[in-house]
Order: C-alpha cells, then structure tokens, then sequence
C-alpha cells in the first residue's frame, strides 16, 4: 500500500483545520501556505472531504473551511479512506465482495487479507486528536 499526496496532503489538511479553524472558518489561501500545498490541489482534496462530509464550508467574506466533527471522532483511516479509496494491498480485495476467479486456489490470499486487516488496524486506531497530540509533543521537543 502506497499513500499518495492527496492522502497525505488530506490528513494534514485536517490537521490544520482542526488547529486554526477554532477561531472561525479557515480559507484554503491559508491552509496551502502553512502547508506548503498548491491551492489548486487543496482545493481539489477539499472538494472530497467536503463531499464525504468531513469539513464544511461558509460561503462569503468571512468563510471559509471547517470540521464537520471534533478532532476526536475522526479516525485516520477515515480522512485516508475519503481521500485515497481503498486502502487494501491488492485489488481483490478493494470491493466488499471478493470477486477474483482465483481466489479459492489463491495461496496468498490469506496474507494479503492479513496485510489489510493490520493496516485498518493501525489507521481506525488512531484519530486526528491523536495526531494532533504528537504534533504538539513533536514541537515541544
């Protein structure tokens, strides 16, 4: 499994909102220069987790981004998932159903069917808080 930009670039992108949007709505020009982003891509990955509900927007002068959540309800692999799609190691497994004709004679399929439950683990484990939390513990050192 390879995490693209888009989904790296999503979860600090949530990372950032979840810091500056306390204060108000927070506008992409901002996010793309603290994060050293392209607008054009933000705006991109902000359309997708606007359209899976993970921010929201404020149209006007004073808009802007915000979560749709609190740190804390967000998982990694949820801001992962919405970004990226599936996160499983081979293709067999990315629909709910496994559809390959082999899969009955496939001697590695109880691997790759580990591998994918080793990465949900690790990514439905932690949340956004917990990012936040080794943010801020990384900048205190």
């Amino acid at each position: 499994m390879l995490v693209s930009t888009k989904g790296r670039y999503a979860l600090r992108t949530m990372m950032d909102l979840a810091v500056h949007s306390q204060s108000g709505p927070v506008k992409i020009k901002d996010i793309a220069a603290r994060q050293e982003i392209s607008s054009k891509y933000l705006e991109q990955i902000i359309s997708i987790l606007a359209r899976e509900g993970l921010v929201r927007s404020l149209r006007g002068n004073q808009g802007g981004y915000y979560l749709s959540k609190e740190p804390s309800a967000y998982t990694a692999g949820e801001i992962l998932r919405a970004a990226e799609g599936s996160l499983a190691p081979v293709d067999c497994l990315r629909a709910p159903e496994n559809q390959c004709r082999r899969k009955d004679d496939c001697a590695a399929l109880k691997l790759w069917e580990e591998l994918d439950r080793a990465i949900s683990g690790v990514v439905d484990h932690y949340t956004l808080e917990d990012l936040l939390k080794w943010q801020d513990e990384e900048s205190e050192e």
